[in-house]
């Protein structure tokens, strides 16, 4: 199979997963077509996988999604920058502290706001903002699913077949 057939396949299964009608012996296909997708695109990165570390789980994204950020000194709305299943960037004023979490709802095309959870892992000063990477805390099975949705969708958005 060419990977171009193989593309249009898998964005099929993808539409398929995201209405919730493959069988079960179906989603694993597309949950093994994620990996794989998300492996190659990982490699393309330069961006290695940790320990026990699913690709699908690994890979990030350019996108802007809108996120509420609260902690115990202010309430922010921000845009994001990268989107992961394992967490997401933003540009602040200033980073929240690094000791406590981050209550965050991400809105996501087509679906309700996703309350999360997070914390601080890195802050880099820039010109005018800091650019604040969060890691998800407590990431449920749902959450999960539905930013690893939103991720691929964006892989699939910037792939022409």
């Amino acid at each position: 199979m060419s990977l171009k057939d193989w593309l249009v396949r898998f964005k099929a299964q993808h539409e398929q997963a995201r209405a919730g009608t493959l069988s079960a012996e179906g989603l694993a296909d597309y949950r093994a077509g994620r990996d794989e997708l998300a492996l190659a695109l990982l490699g393309a990165q330069a961006a290695g996988l940790k320990q026990g570390e699913v690709p699908r789980q690994a890979l990030r994204v350019a996108r802007a999604l809108q996120a509420d950020l609260e902690w115990s000194v202010d309430r922010v709305r921000a845009v994001t920058q990268e989107v992961s299943v394992g967490g997401f960037s933003v540009l602040l004023a200033k980073s929240p502290p690094t000791d406590e979490e981050v209550k965050v709802k991400i809105r996501l095309p087509g679906a309700e706001p996703v309350a999360l959870r997070a914390r601080v892992v890195s802050a880099v000063v820039q010109p005018g903002a800091v650019r604040v990477s969060f890691q998800f805390q407590g990431l449920g099975a749902a959450e999960r699913e539905q930013i690893e949705f939103a991720v691929f969708d964006t892989v699939l958005q910037s792939i022409k077949t």
